[in-house]
């Protein structure tokens, strides 16, 4: 046996105390301050150097058990049969080498198939379900593997756990007297950004992730709590069970779910190691179109005959691996703050970072929402901080590493003056935004602009930020309404405008001036009131002259309106400014199209979802005859969704709505629905 080298057995120390650190962290505090990228290279290296000089393994070492010690707040439970975690492969190779390990430890050829299911893996936190009989008995968290806590009446309050097993269909198997179920509790990306938006306006710290706020909201210890939560589940095994012998992995599922219990629409069987490969990039393609985080997908060996045959390591199965996504949470410096002024006067924080690589994208600047965000995540200039990335959502930082901290960091300070006009900032009471309440400051003002004559607003055509500028610094335009009094000579004053531009431009403000009522009111950039709203609320009062009338009371009797979106609705037409400005837009020509007659709203009810490239229509003007029938449309594919509109090279939507069992329809049968054809 060869001497191990002191610098290795100091690494391996140190290592294993990094490790139980961050494990502590995050299964204990649910507060990490690394991403998960970088806690598997910390257990990547241990596990190589152990693999090295196996000399080195301890019973106590982080490579030897599933995950930390439960909180002391809940009773422990021991579970019958351990839930192991899994090892991970990163590349395409990792998991080639696992197929390989499989067929040598089962003395088979290389060239034998071994068929394999496929799931995606749930950012989620992992439990047990018991029932006993069919009866939900206890629930707990995975704990450290072997021992989890008992979080039963917390696990009630999810709706789509059963509190009782039944046979849905005729051939679903007869209940067994016992049966421990495994599955991943999560937070849809939907929820997790309302409660953080709950949180931030309450001035507490958001969650780090999904994860981290299903993992916080399962651990409360008021089920009243979790229960406003909204998590959900998704089943993918078992423990121990009695009474009944399974053949595959495939077969729990479909048992599972002939049983009441929810498994993943996604998950597929799959022949060889390449279909499995094929499938990972699937489930990467429409990673960001599902409602809910994943991190990778989970590879098990179909045949449960070879489990017992390949059985298990120290802390995980020989059959099963999680084939990982690039991470979306990586450590940077934040080098400096600036702060912008947004077209409600609203201040935003922006951070401006060390450039770093998350999910495969150069992230430079981060949003940091406000002050009270701020001084509750007590972040410095000169800090490093665990920055986040998911999606098309705005990276922010998640949290300071205080224990990088050398002493030179510098507090934030918030300006007390708008940082473009200089006017003192003003926060409403019970909100944690400061603005700026000039309604003539230059940036806020060219973000208006933008905003009213957007495409889904006033649609002018030509008029882009450039034109925005000049036309606010020029003196041409102090308001919206100024927009209607211009000229074409005006026009001709601003940069790179020569008389045709200038023309076109004119003649775009004036073809704007007909336009819908919703179309109005979302171009006003009422705050709350986007095109959905602004939608539905044309459809209600049918004029502008009725809206403007109504009370607090009026709108919160719609079904969708609450109270901060109907008194944000009276105050801004109760505002003298506001009453003056959409006076001068009527004097200057500004009128409505009559929008169809109640009895024509024949999609009533119904939601659409659109993908691919359509030929008789833009999918914009495709979105607006499903509003101006009645209809709704919504960018993301759910359940919820009536119909799937296809055109030509859809996207990664069109496969989840196939999953889904969604109907799906092509653009004739689009036409033919709403009647053009």
């Amino acid at each position: 046996m060869s001497k191990v080298p002191p610098e290795v057995v100091e690494r391996v120390k140190k290592l294993r105390e990094e490790i139980e650190y961050h494990n502590y962290r995050y299964y204990v505090l649910n507060s990490p301050v690394i991403s998960d990228a970088e806690y598997d290279a910390l257990m990547r290296e241990l596990k190589e150097l152990e693999e090295k000089y196996p000399e080195l393994i301890t019973p106590d070492s982080p490579t030897q058990r599933v995950g930390f010690k439960p909180a002391e707040a809940f009773k422990e439970v021991k579970h019958e049969e351990p839930m192991l975690s899994l090892d991970d492969a990163m590349n395409e190779e990792e998991v080639l080498e696992f197929d390989k390990r499989v067929k040598k430890f089962l003395n088979l050829p290389e060239e034998k198939e071994i068929e394999y299911t496929v799931e995606p893996k749930i950012d989620g936190l992992a439990v047990e379900l018991v029932y006993e009989n069919g009866v939900f008995t206890v629930g707990s968290t995975r704990g450290d593997g072997y021992t989890g806590e008992d979080v039963t009446n917390n696990l009630k309050t999810i709706p789509s756990i059963p509190l009782k097993l039944r046979r849905f269909t005729d051939d679903a198997p007869p209940i067994p007297p016992r049966i421990d179920v495994r599955g991943e509790v999560f937070m849809t990306k939907e929820e997790f950004k309302r409660l953080n938006e709950e949180r931030i306006l309450k001035g507490e710290l958001p969650f780090a992730n999904p994860r981290n706020a299903a993992a916080g909201s399962l651990r409360q210890l008021d089920p009243k709590v979790t229960a406003q939560r909204k998590l959900d589940i998704f089943c993918y095994g078992v423990g121990k069970v009695e009474g009944i012998r399974f053949k595959t992995q495939w077969e729990i599922l479909q048992t599972l779910k002939k049983w009441g219990l929810k498994i993943n629409p996604l998950a597929r069987v799959v022949k060889n190691i390449k279909e499995a490969i094929e499938y990972h990039h699937y489930i990467e393609s429409i990673r960001e179109s599902l409602d809910y985080d994943i991190d990778g997908v989970v590879i098990k060996v179909n045949d449960l005959e070879l489990w017992e045959k390949l059985g298990t390591k120290a802390r995980s199965p020989r059959y099963a691996i999680a084939y990982k996504f690039q991470p979306t949470q990586a450590t940077t410096q934040l080098v400096d703050v600036v702060f912008q002024v947004g077209r409600t006067g609203a201040i935003t924080p922006v951070a401006v970072l060390k450039p770093v690589q998350i999910g495969g994208v150069t992230v430079e600047r981060a949003t940091l929402h406000n002050e009270d965000f701020i001084k509750n995540l007590d972040v410095r200039i000169g800090d490093w901080v665990l920055v986040q990335r998911a999606g098309d959502v705005i990276p922010q930082i998640v949290m300071p590493i205080k224990e990088k901290r050398t002493g030179k960091e510098k507090p934030i300070k918030f300006p007390t003056h708008c940082p473009i006009c200089g006017t003192k900032l003003v926060k409403k009471e019970g909100e944690a935004i400061w603005r700026c309440p000039n309604p003539n400051c230059y940036a806020s003002l060219v973000r208006k602009i933008l905003h009213f004559a957007s495409r889904n607003a006033m649609n002018i055509e030509g008029l882009g930020e450039k034109v925005a500028r000049d036309l606010v610094s020029k003196g041409l335009v102090q308001n919206i309404a100024d927009l209607f009094y211009l000229k074409t000579e005006d026009f001709m004053r601003l940069p790179g405008f020569a008389y045709k531009k200038a023309k076109n431009l004119f003649e775009a403000i004036q073809k704007s001036k007909k336009t819908t009522l919703a179309r109005f009111l979302y171009a006003l950039g009422i705050r709350h009131v986007g095109e959905a709203m602004a939608q539905l609320l044309a459809q209600k009062f049918k004029t502008l002259e009725n809206l403007m009338k109504a009370s607090t009371a009026d709108l919160m009797s719609i079904s969708g309106v609450g109270y901060e979106v109907a008194k944000s609705i009276v105050d801004f037409f109760k505002n003298e400014e506001n009453q003056k400005l959409i006076k001068r837009m009527l004097e200057a020509g500004v009128t409505f199209i009559d929008e169809e007659k109640e009895e024509e709203k024949t999609l009533n009810g119904l939601t659409f979802v659109f993908t691919g490239t359509l030929k008789s229509m833009t999918r914009d003007q495709a979105k607006k005859l499903v509003l101006e029938k009645g209809g709704r449309v919504t960018n993301s594919v759910s359940k919820n969704v009536d119909y799937v509109v296809v055109g030509e090279k859809p996207g990664s939507k069109y496969q989840k709505a196939k999953a889904l069992g969604l109907k799906i329809i092509n653009e004739q049968e689009f036409l033919k629905l709403i009647g053009k054809v």
